[in-house]
């Protein structure tokens, strides 16, 4: 658990990115896409990965699985392009890209591409670089549109809790796993301890790419950066995973119902019927259906129901994959 002391000056800096990080989405993307629930649920970008692999080997060799990444990886420069985030990782001084390198290899196995990596080796950053290039143009670019639009919707709705309720109502608004008691922000992420900002504020992101957990980046003079998880924009995938052989065990509006509650991201009754094209009360029918069947698990989060797909629903809706 991460505890961010806030002080007034930082309730006065709450801002999100104007738009998605291409370089910091890739490095995202690259470690969501590698988990087998994240990888059913998004099969067109999962299916792109797989395409793709012999030149996004280095990506996925170098940088682990799951959890920290080094911090220049997702650097504050280079928002306007692929490029110029590329170009802020490939300026980061050596003794940082060492230090940040050798952190994030604690519990990984160690092979020489990755020691080199760890000794700012400069031909394996620049091929990291390119796996990383190719990441974006070959997976993620198909969407980016999608992916932006659905940044902009969110932040669009913090925009109007902030009308309504304030400073409050944004940070009680973002995920399960970041809670807000004034004056301490706390953020289950891979990290613990405590850190008081110095009234530079938060930065957040909504990213369907981050995780299980929210992500955090503390660093001197700058914003305290927040990414949490958000549920992806349907557009990511032309049709549902699955729906025409999911639509002949259930019908076509429970099995969209079972796919949406599959996707990552944080999933309430009416979330699911907004995905769905339908209403409240016809979302809550469906998934009691599919909890009875062992397919979702529900639970309260506040004042909301929270549906998740079981790991039976999830091998249902990967299996009809098509």
């Amino acid at each position: 658990m991460l505890r961010l002391w806030l002080r007034p000056a930082d309730l006065t800096q709450i801002r999100f990115a104007d738009r998605l990080h291409p370089a910091g989405t890739v490095l995202l993307a690259s470690q969501a896409l590698r988990q087998q629930p994240v990888a059913a649920s998004l099969p067109a970008l999962a299916r792109r990965v797989a395409t793709a692999a012999p030149v996004l080997q280095p990506l996925h060799h170098l940088l682990p699985s799951q959890g920290f990444v080094p911090d220049f990886m997702t650097p504050w420069e280079g928002l306007g392009s692929i490029e110029e985030g590329l170009d802020a990782i490939r300026s980061t001084p050596v003794k940082r890209v060492r230090a940040e390198v050798s952190a994030a290899y604690a519990d990984v196995a160690v092979s020489a591409a990755r020691r080199r990596f760890a000794a700012a080796d400069p031909q394996v950053l620049d091929t990291l670089v390119t796996a990383m290039r190719s990441y974006f143009h070959q997976v993620l670019a198909p969407d980016w549109p999608a992916l932006q639009r659905t940044h902009r919707r969110f932040v669009g709705e913090a925009a109007s809790r902030y009308a309504l309720r304030g400073a409050d109502g944004v940070l009680t608004g973002l995920h399960g796993a970041i809670r807000w008691r004034a004056p301490v922000l706390e953020v289950d992420t891979w990290q613990d301890g405590e850190v008081r900002l110095g009234g530079h504020g938060l930065l957040l992101v909504p990213s369907p790419f981050a995780g299980p957990r929210p992500r955090v980046l503390v660093a001197p003079d700058r914003p305290a950066l927040i990414v949490y998880p958000v549920e992806p924009p349907a557009e990511l995938d032309s049709r549902p995973a699955g729906s025409a052989a999911l639509a002949g065990l259930f019908g076509r509006t429970r099995s969209v119902v079972l796919i949406q509650a599959a996707r990552p991201g944080r999933h309430t009754t009416s979330t699911i019927a907004r995905q769905a094209g339908i209403s409240v009360s016809s979302s809550s029918e469906h998934l009691s259906a599919l909890r009875a069947a062992g397919l979702v698990s529900s639970r309260r989060e506040g004042g909301a129901i929270v549906h998740r797909a079981t790991a039976l629903g999830r091998d249902l809706v990967s299996q009809h994959d098509e």
